[in-house]
């Protein structure tokens, strides 16, 4: 067994997966040759309906690589079926004419790699079945573990990637207003999106929206989100038929996260404010007076209903007025530290900070949130996705 352990060390270290798998078979040879009488082996990847040789380890016969093994072929299915196969001259079920071709008389193989690979080592005879089997069953749960975890890493990488295309990468100009936006995804990917989308020169539609879940799902639905309101809006539909346009593409959706919450609005040059608000955490406006202002006319979040309504709301922006949209993940966020211990973040103190604030870009105001909802979090990591959106009408400049 500690010489089982060695080759698992190795899968462990391995960075890639034809490399680790290939890696391994040669460890395997080397490891446990005198133990279990492993002597040579062969690589055999999937291709269409068989499996083809792709490597050919030492002490095993040269076999020209692509030689072709049908995925019917008794050996092969029944290794698909059990993982791990043992197989003697004097079985039935082998082709001897194949089988000397190959150069085996007497081989162990194990499957790995959800079927991409199999892994055929040639076995002196004289060794114990049980132990082959048991020893190759480690390797091979260790191979697949690996294989699963450098599969999903590049899921997860490709997610990255896609979630970070669709984050705005500046935010356009808007007459006198000052607009920022950030997200801090709570995993890997997150299940939250904001944008900013020029819809004329005068027009700037602001779009936040928090889909059910967290991880990779949510991050696919909030794609979905992304893509059906970017054509809602280049076909020219009136904002509450995009709303509804997009509860439709997530109520079919297959997705396991499927409801969304979503706030969008589109903001004039002179201020005014025409928005719809889908089941999301109201936004809110400071006045320059101080007064505050929800936002919560729209209808029902995206998804559970396969025909909801919605209402526009309006607003108006006043110089010297902030407008803040965001996720429950900021105002829900928990309290780690000495004291208050988990007491919620809550939209009193957003509204605090977003106050204390008044004079700032819209970018310094983001910050300022972030900063003051990090020291209230302490060191715990966040329970959900953040996200925040603030528009600032700045003051007239004095004359």
């Amino acid at each position: 067994m500690k010489k089982v352990g060695q080759v698992v060390d190795v899968i462990e270290r391995g960075d890639e997966e034809t490399a680790t798998v290939d890696l391994v078979a040669g460890e395997i040879i080397a490891k446990l040759r005198d133990d279990l009488g492993i002597y040579g082996g062969r690589l055999y990847e999937r291709d269409g309906d068989g499996y083809v040789v792709r490597a050919t380890y030492p002490d095993a016969k040269e076999v020209a690589p692509g030689t072709r093994v049908s995925r019917s072929y008794p050996s092969v299915d029944l290794c698909l079926l059990l993982g791990t196969v043992y197989m003697t001259a004097d079985d039935p079920r082998i082709d001897p004419e194949l089988e000397a071709k190959l150069g085996v008389k007497e081989f162990a193989a194990v499957e790995v790699g959800n079927e991409e690979y199999i892994l055929s080592f040639n076995v002196a005879p004289g060794h114990n079945r049980e132990d082959i089997l048991f020893s190759l069953g480690v390797v091979r749960r260790s191979i697949n573990e690996k294989i699963r975890k450098e599969r999903m890493d590049g899921v997860f990488r490709q997610a990255r990637q896609i979630q970070a295309s669709i984050l705005p990468r500046r935010v356009p100009d808007h007459g006198k207003f000052s607009a920022a936006g950030r997200s801090a995804a709570m995993e890997s990917v997150g299940g939250d999106l904001y944008d900013f989308i020029p819809i004329t020169e005068k027009i700037l539609g602001l779009a936040i929206a928090d889909a059910s879940g967290h991880g990779l799902p949510a991050a696919l639905q909030v794609r979905d989100i992304y893509v059906g309101l970017r054509m809602g809006l280049a076909r020219d539909f009136k904002i509450v038929r995009t709303i509804e346009r997009l509860n439709n593409i997530i109520h079919e959706s297959a997705l396991t996260s499927r409801f969304v919450s979503m706030f969008y609005g589109e903001l004039e040059w002179n201020g005014t404010f025409i928005y719809v608000n889908a089941g999301h955490p109201p936004p809110f406006l400071i006045a320059a007076d101080g007064s505050v202002s929800y936002l919560d006319q729209g209808g029902p979040v995206l998804g559970p209903l396969p025909q909801p309504t919605y209402d526009r709301g309006f607003a108006r922006l006043n110089p010297g007025d902030q407008l803040v949209i965001y996720t429950d993940g900021i105002t829900e966020a928990l309290r780690y530290g000495d004291t208050q211990r988990g007491e919620e973040y809550g939209t009193q103190r957003l509204q605090e900070v977003v106050r204390a604030n008044r004079g700032k870009s819209a970018a310094e105001v983001v910050d300022a949130v972030f900063e003051n909802l990090d020291e209230w979090s302490g060191d715990a990591p966040p329970q959900d996705d953040r996200t925040l959106i603030v528009v600032v009408y700045p003051d007239p400049m004095p004359t």
